[in-house]
């Protein structure tokens, strides 16, 4: 049974399936229980939620609203870990910047998002460094690279 969607609201027609190989195998990895969504925008939206809940005026590639932080949460049978947005246009955009392909930057930011659900951050460099390294396996293991 899946534990996540992928919506579309921006309107996409490419083919992302090869997320849910990915998301299944990052389930597995980093033992997820929970439910989480993934929803593609634009950087219009993007930007307007940036600003919203971050105070940031400006877009930005991913952002996860975690919700296994509230007590709540956690007298549920079912586990919510939250929400991850992603905005399509400045993954292509950062693709084209890093060099990568978009399969590689959409996967990069999807196993971002989901770390960032499951508590990881990079304020500090100590976890900065734990997040990233995870990130990075995550990825080789699923044979995604440049």
């Amino acid at each position: 049974m899946k534990q996540y969607g992928i919506t579309d609201d921006f309107g996409y027609d490419k083919d992302y399936a090869y997320l849910d190989d990915l998301i299944d195998l990052a389930i597995d990895k980093l033992k997820i229980e929970g439910i989480f969504s993934i929803t593609f925008i634009g950087d219009e939206a993007m930007h307007e939620m940036n600003k919203n809940y971050r105070n940031i005026d400006r877009t930005t590639d991913v952002l996860s609203f975690a919700l296994n932080d509230r007590a709540d949460n956690f007298d549920r049978a079912i586990t919510i870990l939250g929400d991850i947005f992603i905005s399509i246009p400045k993954m292509k955009e950062q693709a084209l910047e890093y060099g990568h392909s978009e399969k590689r930057e959409l996967s990069f930011l999807v196993i971002h998002g989901l770390l960032h659900l499951l508590g990881y951050d990079h304020m500090e460099k100590e976890d900065e460094k734990v997040m990233f390294d995870l990130q990075k396996e995550v990825l080789f293991d699923a044979g995604i690279t440049k």
